[in-house]
């Protein structure tokens, strides 16, 4: 038996966006490779960095635990985790070189590590997992505690997945993307975390406690500017049933008020989203959940059944209301799609957030104008607004990666940094958002407001639209990078018209 210590380096209070917004969850595929780990029989510490005071509090949980291994395993379920943020890369290369002057063997997981494990190695990680990685970590496991004295080029010898400093040069096997690995079906090791202290900060911040859980694990749509490095476009799902008995153990354990289903694409089958709802109902297991997914996923069926299951709130990817930009993308859904499933959604009670991504390859003014159209046209309740983000893997990394110089991640998830030449610079980007944003405001207060001010209150918006508009010019971008297949923009009145 290994005394193997699981840990992950995101820390909330590391990324100022995310701590105002004081919503922190759990590092579910941390938890679960716990529970795989646990299984095979070693003595299992965690390590939660998501709200440590800082990387300093890494130091404690080491000496308690003086582990033979430590296994920093970042959440493939935490979108965050996917933009390899700077400052939580210097995090984790902080606790590697803790781990390793404490004497422990270290074996590193995650997107940026699967990109860039010359960084992780540098910092003194032995073993750098590539992609999802269980296969390897199941071995490397069992290889330890065969011979706990092993070196490491024997450590790793023959072993498909991982990278390693060998003979001073890193060494990287690469097996290319894998399907999400059969063994993580345990329940998360749930009992790791201070449960206590999540749910006081909830209850501090918004009133109520919220937990999260997932359903599956991949995506596979090929939108070309999302980059997989953990599976892909492979997709797998629970079993329904599998998933109702973890959310009834989430309730009857915790008594959470909420749950955020982490899932890239949540249900996909209608059929799943309606069994779920069935062995729910059995149990009295259902809690009001949080979803995301796809507009063209959402059907009066699929609608019908998310109601029954308990959502309360849908999150698609709806990312602009230009149907040349989202073709362009390879999103596959059109801006029709989008206002049905959100009046699909909102007829069953169900709130509908819209997340929009600005500045994509090609995009113009006539394409933020239909974003605008759209969120006037569809209402969604809330929208999540970010700029284009070159993620490496990706066919748009590629387009741009020249262009990238010594800023190639945002420091944090506020960042909001143009680092490609896009049509505009950071601060046009930056107020588009803000006007979209106040949009929304302006029109979920419809009914609750007197005519006259929301009247007034959309007049002063169009002027700040249209001021904006007007010195657009001065915010374009010399020689801007040329679009992925961008069909040439419609009339403005096509465009805003979807």
């Amino acid at each position: 038996m290994l005394k193997i210590q699981v840990g992950h380096s995101y820390l909330l209070t590391y990324d100022r966006k995310q701590w105002e917004r004081g919503k922190p969850y759990p590092p579910l595929a941390t938890i679960h490779v716990a529970a795989l780990l646990r299984q095979m029989g070693h003595h299992i510490t965690l390590f939660d960095a998501m709200l440590a005071d800082g990387v300093e509090d890494y130091d404690a949980s080491l000496h308690s635990a003086q582990p033979d291994v430590v296994v920093l395993y970042e959440d493939n379920f935490n979108f965050l985790t996917k933009m390899c943020l700077a400052r939580m890369r210097e995090a984790a290369c902080q606790m590697i070189a803790k781990a390793r002057a404490a004497g422990a063997r270290v074996i590193v997981a995650g997107s940026d590590a699967s990109d860039q494990p010359d960084a992780f190695l540098a910092a003194g990680a032995d073993v750098v997992l590539i992609g999802e990685g269980i296969a390897a970590l199941v071995a490397l496991i069992e290889r330890l505690e065969r011979n706990p004295d092993i070196d490491n080029e024997n450590w790793v010898s023959n072993m498909a997945g991982v990278a390693s400093v060998l003979s001073e040069k890193t060494h990287i096997t690469r097996i290319g993307v894998q399907p999400p690995d059969p063994r993580l079906v345990a329940r998360p090791a749930w009992d790791l975390i201070d449960i206590e202290k999540y749910r006081a900060m909830w209850m501090d911040r918004h009133g109520y406690f919220s937990l999260n859980m997932a359903g599956s694990r991949g995506c596979p749509f090929r939108c070309n500017w999302c980059a997989k490095p953990i599976w892909g476009n492979h997709y797998k799902q629970r079993s329904a049933q599998n998933m109702a008995a973890e959310m009834t153990y989430l309730k009857h354990t915790f008594k959470p008020d909420h749950i955020w289903m982490a899932d890239d694409i949540f249900g996909f089958h209608v059929d799943w989203v309606a069994e779920f709802a069935h062995h729910l109902d059995e149990s009295d297991g259902s809690i009001p959940f949080t979803i995301q997914t796809r507009a063209d996923l959402i059907s009066e069926r699929m609608a019908d059944a998310l109601q029954k299951a308990g959502c309360a709130e849908a999150w698609i990817g709806a990312e602009s209301g230009s149907q040349r930009v989202l073709d362009a993308m390879t999103k596959g859904t059109n801006v029709a799609e989008l206002i049905a499933a959100r009046e699909r959604l909102g007829s069953r009670g169900i709130r509908v957030g819209f997340f929009i991504q600005l500045g994509y390859l090609g995009e113009q003014l006539n394409d933020l104008l239909a974003t605008r159209e759209l969120i006037t046209r569809a209402a969604p309740d809330d929208i999540g607004v970010s700029v284009s983000y070159p993620l490496p893997g990706t066919k748009f990394y590629e387009k741009v990666k020249a262009q990238l110089g010594q800023k190639t991640h945002w420091q944090d998830s506020d960042d909001l940094a143009m680092m490609f030449r896009g049509a505009y610079d950071s601060d046009f980007y930056r107020q588009i958002r803000n006007l979209l944003h106040e949009q929304v405001t302006i029109q979920q207060s419809k009914h609750t407001q007197e005519p006259d001010r929301y009247t007034a209150a959309l007049t002063e918006l169009d002027t700040r639209w249209d001021a904006l508009i007007a010195v657009e010019r001065a915010h374009r971008t010399e020689h801007p990078t040329a679009a992925l297949h961008l069909r040439e923009p419609h009339h403005a009145a096509t465009a805003q018209n979807g």
